[in-house]
């Protein structure tokens, strides 16, 4: 069965830095997407990083210098360092997987999903 758990997140002051981790079950290919996405209260989901099943790695523009990807070589676990936190970055962050070999930031691309990690960031 596959599913998907964040951890990770928590409450930091703006510049702050936190790691989300994300652990990945039930995939039995390594050729899948990945991604992390976010969710802020009366917002719509949005991308904040989508990684094809080559590595091609794809980030949003509102994040980009500030958070990396990052996974282990079997692709049990995946991670999102977030450095220099903003409080506009304060969401819902979930990670999601398909099988797909290219992929990258529209929500409908994924049909497996985690439950999310809370992320706030104060000023």
């Amino acid at each position: 069965q596959i599913h998907l758990v964040e951890s990770g997140g928590g409450s930091v002051q703006a510049g702050g830095s936190l790691r989300l981790s994300c652990a990945v079950y039930g995939f039995t290919y390594l050729t899948f997407c990945v991604a992390w996405f976010r969710q802020a209260p009366g917002k719509e989901r949005e991308g904040v990083v989508g990684v094809s099943s080559d590595g091609t790695t794809r980030y949003a523009d509102s994040v980009k210098g500030r958070f990396t990807f990052s996974e282990d070589n079997d692709k049990t676990h995946l991670y999102l360092q977030m450095n220099s936190l903003k409080p506009e970055d304060t969401a819902m962050y979930y990670c999601a997987a398909d099988y797909t070999q290219f992929c990258g930031l529209g929500t409908h691309e994924y049909t497996y999903w985690g439950q999310g990690t809370q992320v706030t960031v104060s000023s």
